[in-house]
């Protein structure tokens, strides 16, 4: 999950935005608008909002707690591959939107601290 680790300014208040059916979300998953609704932003896609509570969409629309991506916001998330890290180099999001992989091609995390390289390692990325 993508947590905020550090803001550089305020937070900006949570906002409502609907979703689409069937998506399981936890706190930190990373989501991004796709035909009028917010999915999971996963691989290439860059996200644009953060969930903020577990749940379960059970119709397209239904409204969920996010908060906006800002770049200049750094997020505290998990390595879901093993993999040589570089710090500066963008890596693509894992297919729940929750973490990061070890893949560079087209990637949209920027990292900007790694504890170690192994599957579950902490990680700190900004979304530029």
């Amino acid at each position: 999950m993508f947590i905020p680790h550090i803001w550089h300014r305020e937070p900006e208040p949570w906002e409502w935005q609907p979703a689409k059916s069937g998506l399981t979300l936890k706190v930190g998953t990373a989501l991004a608008f796709s035909g009028g609704y917010l999915v999971k932003a996963t691989g290439t896609t860059k996200p644009e909002f953060i969930c903020m509570e577990d749940m379960v969409t059970t119709a397209d629309g239904q409204i969920v707690h996010v908060e906006r991506v800002r770049p200049e916001t750094e997020y505290e998330t998990q390595l879901s591959a093993v993999g040589t890290l570089a710090l500066g180099a963008k890596y693509t999001l894992d297919a729940n939107g929750e973490m990061i992989t070890a893949t560079t091609t087209s990637g949209v995390a920027t990292l900007t601290y790694f504890e170690g390289e192994t599957v579950g390692s902490k990680v700190y990325v900004r979304f530029v």
